[in-house]
């Protein structure tokens, strides 16, 4: 199998990588804390210290990071993975960001004869560790082709959506209509606690209906539970927003839910929650409703 380097190693990363391992690919990691790094080591991975290491000799280079800016650095910047890969491999960007900045990495790894496919993922930590998140990719159709193989161990739905910068596109997307699912989600479970109602008789009731959803399903029992453990965090989730908001603002396009969703978020990250998992949500409805949301049962 191809060797394939693997830079970002978070709370997505690190079992998308493992993944990988598993299925026989070699592997080598880098992340800019050593923990994640030793620990996959252990598993048959080897270990780079810098993203330029982790690139030499790899057919395919995979970014899973934070931000634009984390993927700019880690490609295109000192030590970064353009001064590494050789000619012919491809960088598979699975960060989620805006797609501008897909397309001008894109640009820049054409000179240097390296392809790109950005393939944004959906499905937060349970589909990482899994093997089952979707994966939104953009570039040729091609090099999609080539890897498609590949991205399959670390997703069951793995669409290509168009050029590169696409992948991001739908990505912002996808991160619009699942933040609008979960907040909708809180409001309805505050007003059926501020009414009396146990919540959980509530999602019962209505999670074989129309309302049913896999936000619902997914999310439902953490506000329930009061367990805002992270598999995918406010602060990350109101980046994608912003990326959503940039670009619906270079497209002309009015998102007036959208909008007020990054304030939510924002509320939410200054009130020093940006690291609680994105079903947190709820709290700031609970705050103006003066409740919280917990089943009885």
């Amino acid at each position: 199998m191809a060797q394939v380097g693997f830079i970002g190693l978070g709370i997505m990363g690190k079992p998308m990588a493992r993944n990988l391992v598993n299925a026989g690919y070699s592997l080598v990691v880098h992340d800019h804390k050593q923990g994640p790094m030793q620990e996959l080591a252990t598993e048959g991975a080897e270990m780079a210290q810098s993203c330029r290491q982790a690139s030499e000799g790899c057919e395919v280079i995979i970014t899973m990071l934070p931000d634009s800016a984390d993927s700019e650095d880690a490609i295109l910047g000192h030590h970064g993975v353009l001064e590494g890969a050789p000619a012919g491999s491809t960088i598979i960007d699975m960060s989620s960001i805006n797609p501008l900045v897909s397309q001008k990495i894109a640009a820049e790894a054409a000179k240097h004869n390296v392809e790109m496919l950005d393939a944004p993922v959906s499905g937060g930590e349970p589909g990482a560790i899994a093997g089952t998140l979707a994966i939104m990719v953009g570039g040729n159709e091609e090099i999609f082709q080539k890897h498609e193989e590949l991205l399959h161990v670390m997703g069951r739905s793995v669409v290509r959506v168009g050029e590169v910068g696409a992948g991001n596109v739908v990505k912002v997307a996808n991160q619009m209509i699942v933040a609008a699912n979960i907040e909708i989600i809180g409001e309805a479970l505050t007003l059926s606690q501020k009414a009396g109602i146990d919540p959980k008789v509530v999602f019962d009731a209505i999670r074989g209906g129309l309302a049913g959803s896999n936000a619902l399903e997914a999310k439902a029992p953490m506000m329930m539970e009061r367990n805002f453990r992270p598999g995918f965090r406010i602060r990350l989730h109101q980046k994608d927003l912003n990326n959503a908001m940039a670009t619906a603002r270079d497209l002309g396009v009015p998102v007036p839910v959208t909008s007020l969703l990054q304030q939510v978020m924002g509320s939410l990250v200054n009130d020093g929650k940006g690291d609680l998992d994105h079903s947190a949500i709820v709290n700031f409805i609970e705050a103006m409703a003066h409740t919280e949301i917990r089943t009885q049962s």
